[in-house]
C-alpha cells in the first residue's frame, strides 16, 4: 500500500513528451522558421518567451490557488509573482529616466507578495497592472534601439536593463514551476 501524502500527484497535459508542459505542437511559445535577427530582436523574443511561460505557469487556476503561499514561510505564490513582476516592470522605468522616480504600485517592501490575496478582482488588477506595466517599459526601451546607450542618472546600459529583464522573467518563471506543482501537482517545460 503507497503512503498517504496531502501533495498532488505530477501530472503534465503533455501526451508526446510526459514530461514537457505542452506538447509542442500546442505550445504557443514554438515557432516555426528561423529564430529573430540581432541582439535586440534576440532579447525580446526571449522575454516574450519567458512572459508567456509565467502567464501558462498560472493558467487554470482560481484566485486561492494563485494566492497560494506553497513554500512556507515563504509569501511567494503565483498571483504574488505576477503582482512582482508588474512592480519590477515599473522600477526598471526609473532606472531609463533621470527625473523623479515612479512611486510604487503596491507600497512598502513585499506588498506585492503579501497583497496577494485569493480575491477575483485583485488576481484580475494583477494581470492588468502587469500587461499595462509591460507595454509601458517595453515603449520606455524602444525609444533606446542602442544597446550600448547609456540612460538615467546611474548611466546603465539599455543592454544591461535588457539582459536583467530576462534575468529576472526566468528566474521567478523558475519559482512558477515549483509553485504550480506544489498547487495541484503540473509538472513540466
Amino acid at each position: 500500500m503507497g503512503c498517504m501524502t496531502d501533495q498532488p500527484a505530477r501530472w503534465s497535459q503533455a501526451t508526446v513528451y510526459p514530461d514537457m508542459w505542452a506538447d509542442p505542437d500546442d505550445d504557443p511559445r514554438n515557432n516555426e522558421g528561423p529564430g529573430p535577427e540581432g541582439e535586440p530582436a534576440t532579447l525580446h523574443d526571449f522575454l516574450t518567451g519567458y512572459r508567456m511561460t509565467l502567464r501558462m505557469k498560472c493558467e487554470g487556476l482560481d484566485p486561492e490557488q494563485l494566492a497560494r503561499r506553497s513554500v512556507p514561510p515563504s509569501t511567494m505564490s503565483l498571483l504574488g509573482l505576477v503582482r512582482h513582476l508588474a512592480e519590477v516592470e515599473r522600477d526598471w522605468r526609473n532606472w531609463i529616466v533621470d527625473g523623479d522616480p515612479l512611486p510604487k504600485l503596491y507600497g512598502e517592501r513585499d506588498a506585492d507578495f503579501d497583497g496577494a490575496v485569493a480575491e477575483q478582482a485583485v488576481v484580475d488588477a494583477a494581470y492588468r497592472d502587469l500587461e499595462r506595466e509591460q507595454a509601458a517599459t517595453d515603449a520606455a526601451l524602444a525609444r533606446h534601439p542602442d544597446l550600448s546607450e547609456r540612460v538615467g542618472k546611474d548611466r546603465i546600459a539599455v543592454r544591461e536593463l535588457m539582459l536583467h529583464r530576462v534575468e529576472e522573467y526566468a528566474r521567478h518563471c523558475g519559482h512558477a514551476d515549483l509553485l504550480r506543482e506544489c498547487v495541484d501537482g503540473r509538472v513540466g517545460q
